[in-house]
């Protein structure tokens, strides 16, 4: 067998090998993250950055997208994301940086008149949050398009919390194979 045969016939083993390592060390880096002998980082202004303080944020921060999604506003919608940060939508490549303005466009010009976000959980401490929960999309008339769940990493970036990774995917069945 020839290199590039062994290596394609092994390709799903490691392929397996590697996710799971990756899955693991994200496990152990959010468990670091939730250390409780951590303490309270500052912000911008000098206050605390205590638990409850950055979840209350980052629920108003989702209450603000809301509403920007409501009046089309993609600039404000993608100046919550970190410089460096990541969209992951289902069935597409990922986004990053300046491309996640233009991602939200096609979202808005494809229909997408409201989302709405349900927060089910926020952990982390430091400068690392997660926030876990359902999103549900509307088109006009709040017809319901779409529901799902979704990941969001959050970091501090120059003072101030900011989307670093945002992936999400559908909880409606696999359309049928033709």
């Amino acid at each position: 067998m020839d290199k590039t045969n062994f290596l394609n016939h092994f390709k799903p083993q490691i392929m397996k090998k590697v996710l799971k390592t990756v899955l693991i060390a994200t496990a152990v880096s959010f468990a670091a993250c939730n250390n409780a002998t951590d303490k309270p980082t500052a912000t911008k202004d000098g206050a605390a950055n205590d638990d409850e303080t950055v979840k209350a944020f980052i629920k108003k921060e989702d209450a603000n997208f809301e509403e920007e999604v409501k009046r089309g506003d993609t600039a404000a919608m993608a100046s919550h994301y970190a410089s460096d940060a990541m969209v992951m939508p289902a069935n597409s490549e990922p986004i990053k940086g300046k491309d996640i303005l233009s991602f939200w466009g096609g979202a808005l010009r494809m229909g997408v008149k409201e989302v709405k976000l349900d927060v089910t959980d926020i952990t982390g401490s430091g400068d690392i949050y997660a926030e876990t929960g359902n999103v549900e999309l509307f088109a006009a008339d709040h017809q319901s398009i779409e529901k799902g769940k979704y990941v969001v990493v959050w970091k501090k970036e120059n003072g101030s919390w900011k989307m670093y990774r945002d992936i999400w995917n559908s909880n409606l069945p696999a359309p049928a194979a033709k």
